[in-house]
């Protein structure tokens, strides 16, 4: 087989993993800690810095292609897998995973994902490997097929080659005022998340963050190039619902109040609340969103939490709880999966945005963007990190090398045929 040897090597996330129910019982700040008791399991403190661990696949001609793993920022946090254990997550690769990867044709992409990524122990593999060993597998079949990722994701799924970029939607972390700027300047896509996590960034009935997206607006018409129009996303982490109440009506009232605010633009709200578990959460969503289209508004909702795996976005898609479903890819495990997911919500006519999470690394953010486009996702993040720059210029360059790269693979098939 094409697969003689495994590597693994500890790594860094971009970003850290956060103790997301200890910040949102209240605990305070204190510059760029938070200062309490941690509540989620697995924590030590409430920030601790994002680990990753990196599986190479060694090639017979000794080329060796690498995938990420690590988890997502509030990890353990509505329903998610709980916070990455790098010598937990390495052992079980290499007693369990390892020997599967050596038995395995790494040329035919869907066929080894599935085998190597079968349940261990009646128990699915931790999403973690899914995600790192499925952008592993990718590079091995796009180099021993001589195309890009992007091409085998076609492929596998009976897709024609894309020719469209897909918008990129950067988020601000807490230096908002600043990133916001870096984001205009650069005439990103969509903007600019504002993690709005806390009560005091929410605002006692929401004052505090409505008065921020009115600013985000004037200073997009202030700085922002002759017809730059972004649209403007905006994650709450389930403040709405916290400050208001979750009353349905009451939810769709806030929104629609907030997206008059700002005449002109297109308003995403993610996570504007948590009903508790998945089925809540769908009935609720669905709910909202059809209050939102009957009044014709700009506003739209985007879902994150209790939607984490492919079986939680066909169910959010098929029930229309959502305008836009975040397919959070470590969430959602095997990059096969956030493919399948994106096709999901196309059938079902609901918006796909390839996510994912700040804690991410340049590898994992590469791969996404490969199944975003040969998808054509209706945006994805740029990541990893909270700096803007640096996601930006990796997604984006990577998205512009890759259309390069399809458009001459189409002159070429243009000019055989």
């Amino acid at each position: 087989m094409q697969i003689k040897d495994v590597l693994l090597a500890p790594g860094n996330g971009a970003f850290f993993y956060d103790d997301q129910a200890a910040i949102r019982s209240g605990a305070t700040q204190d510059g760029f800690i938070y200062v309490g008791e941690p509540t989620t399991p697995g924590f030590t403190s409430l920030r601790v810095p994002a680990s990753s661990l990196s599986v190479g696949l060694v090639l017979t001609d000794d080329t060796v292609v690498w995938g990420d793993m690590m988890n997502v920022q509030y990890s353990g946090a509505g329903g998610r897998d709980p916070l990455f254990d790098t010598n937990q997550i390495s052992e079980l690769t290499s007693r369990v995973v390892a020997p599967r990867l050596l038995d395995v044709d790494a040329s035919c992409y869907l066929e080894a994902c599935a085998k190597v990524l079968e349940p261990f122990g009646r128990k699915r593999l931790p999403l973690a490997i899914e995600y790192g060993i499925s952008q592993a597998l990718l590079r091995a079949t796009a180099y021993l097929q001589r195309v890009t990722m992007a091409e085998v994701v076609c492929a596998e799924f009976d897709l024609p080659l894309p020719n469209c970029r897909v918008p990129i939607y950067c988020q601000s972390g807490d230096a908002r005022e600043i990133n916001v700027d870096k984001m205009i300047l650069k005439a990103v896509d969509v903007l600019p998340h504002g993690l709005i996590n806390s009560r005091q960034k929410f605002g006692v009935g929401g004052q505090t963050f409505m008065e921020f997206v009115k600013w985000v607006a004037a200073r997009t018409r202030q700085l922002g190039r002759p017809g730059y129009q972004p649209v403007l996303h905006f994650d709450v982490y389930g403040w709405i619902g916290q400050e208001i109440g979750l009353e349905q009506q009451s939810i769709a009232d806030f929104i629609c109040k907030v997206a008059d605010t700002i005449p002109g633009f297109t308003l995403n709200i993610e996570a504007p609340a948590d009903f508790g578990s998945t089925q809540a959460q769908i009935e609720s969503y669905a709910k909202i969103v059809s209050i939102l289209d009957k009044r014709g508004s700009r506003a739209r909702i985007v879902v994150d939490e209790r939607c984490n795996t492919l079986e939680d976005i066909r169910l959010f898609a098929e029930a229309k709880a959502a305008h836009l479903v975040q397919i959070k890819t470590p969430d959602v495990g095997s990059l096969a999966d956030t493919a399948r997911a994106v096709l999901i919500c196309k059938e079902n006519k609901v918006g796909a945005y390839v996510g994912g999470s700040c804690t991410e690394t340049d590898l994992s953010a590469q791969a996404s963007v490969h199944v975003s486009v040969a998808t054509q996702a209706e945006m994805m993040l740029a990541k990893p990190g909270m700096g803007v720059d640096e996601a930006f210029s990796i997604v984006g360059n990577e998205q512009n090398r890759l259309l390069a790269m399809l458009d001459r693979r189409r002159t070429q098939n243009e000019n055989v045929g």
